[in-house]
Order: structure tokens, then C-alpha cells, then sequence
């Protein structure tokens, strides 16, 4: 399984794209593990700061509903 980040060529992940970090989110509001999500580690360590910062402003919600 390929990275998403590195096969889009993606090399900033913004806080702001609340669209693409759903995708890594779970249904409970938890970062999925790079296990299941198939990032590399360097993109998976930045998908989760970009999470946190996300909840922290109120963009995402820290649990879903």
C-alpha cells in the first residue's frame, strides 16, 4: 500500500482542509493508525499535528456525533 501525500505529491498537509483529514479520522473521532490509513510515517506524524491543531481551532470535532 502506497502513501496517499507521496502518490499525490502532496508535501504540506494544511489543518484547514477539514475534507481530506476526515478521511483520516475513524468513526469514534480517532487518528487512524498508519496501518490503516497505508501513510508513511513522516506523513502520518504530520496528518496527526494537523488534526490536533484542526480540533484545537474547532474544525474538527474531537468526537463525532
Amino acid at each position: 500500500m502506497n502513501c496517499y501525500f507521496c502518490q499525490k505529491n502532496i508535501q504540506a498537509i494544511d489543518y484547514k482542509d477539514t475534507k481530506t483529514l476526515k478521511r483520516f479520522i475513524s468513526g469514534l473521532g480517532k487518528i487512524r493508525p498508519k496501518k490503516r490509513t497505508g501513510t508513511c510515517s513522516s506523513h502520518q506524524r504530520k496528518i496527526a499535528n494537523a488534526v490536533k491543531r484542526a480540533r484545537n481551532l474547532g474544525l474538527l470535532s474531537a468526537t463525532r456525533k
